[in-house]
């Protein structure tokens, strides 16, 4: 029978104080927390499936908030959601409710995250994204992004940027948001990498292709941690690995 294995992890890194990332996989949420090594949880293919990460504005305040509500927001609406434009619109709903949470909250002020993941579907997969945390697919040929950017290009003789221009939440007036989504045909036997820029921002996607190349599951959730961390850990580090079996 067709299956969804789902290997997922989230650490502090070496240089914040606290975690500010959070994680849904389905029905499972991680709210700016720590694993101690990466966990694995299989669902049957067929009924949809959300998993996400949600990295909290660094710099701004209650960004653990922010990303804990979305993620929780997205695991109750996940099992509802049937293609785009319901996806769209629990992106919405998430932003909306940032902005709820905030007023009237002056320690919450422009609290915001940025939201990327997959939904997967009996026979087809959603990837979504706002903000600059990223989804790749892991093909034959290497890694293909499958999420955009919100950012602009890093200046010359840099690799990533800091600035990011659309999150959800993140001002003090509300700010609509136009999620990316785009869809392709589910196939078995295929796998997708879902991170917060913790892990992109000190590890190139040439040497991510290469660990995901060799390794699988928890093994190369371990491994990217591992290279994040060994390239200082500058960042909150969140991960999932999806990986369709049979």
């Amino acid at each position: 029978m067709p299956y969804i294995a789902v290997t997922a992890l989230s650490h502090v890194g070496l240089i914040r104080e606290h975690n500010e990332d959070s994680l849904v996989v389905g029905p499972w949420t991680l709210c700016a927390t720590v694993t101690q090594n990466p966990q694995t949880l299989v669902f049957p293919l067929g009924r949809p499936l959300v998993v996400a990460v949600a990295d909290g504005l660094g710099g701004q305040p209650g960004g653990e908030v922010a990303s804990a509500l979305v993620v929780r927001r997205i695991s109750t609406l996940g099992a509802a959601l049937d293609g785009a434009e319901a996806l769209g619109d629990a992106l919405d709903v998430c932003n909306r409710e940032l902005y709820a949470a905030a007023d009237g909250r002056p320690e919450l002020a422009t609290m915001g995250t940025t939201v990327a993941g997959l939904l997967v579907l009996a026979e087809s997969l959603l990837a979504f994204n706002v903000g600059d945390s990223k989804v790749y697919e892991v093909t034959w040929e290497g890694l293909r992004q499958l999420s955009v950017d919100d950012s602009p290009p890093p200046e010359p003789g840099r690799r990533t940027t800091s600035v990011v221009t659309q999150t959800l939440g993140g001002t003090r007036g509300f700010s609509p948001v136009v999620p990316h989504v785009s869809t392709r045909e589910l196939s078995v036997g295929g796998r997708y990498l879902v991170c917060s820029d913790g892990l992109t921002d000190p590890v190139p996607d040439e040497a991510i292709d290469s660990l995901l190349a060799v390794h699988d599951d928890g093994k190369a959730a371990f491994e990217l941690w591992k290279a994040a961390i060994e390239a200082g850990g500058p960042d909150n580090i969140t991960l999932a690995l999806v990986r369709i079996g049979e």
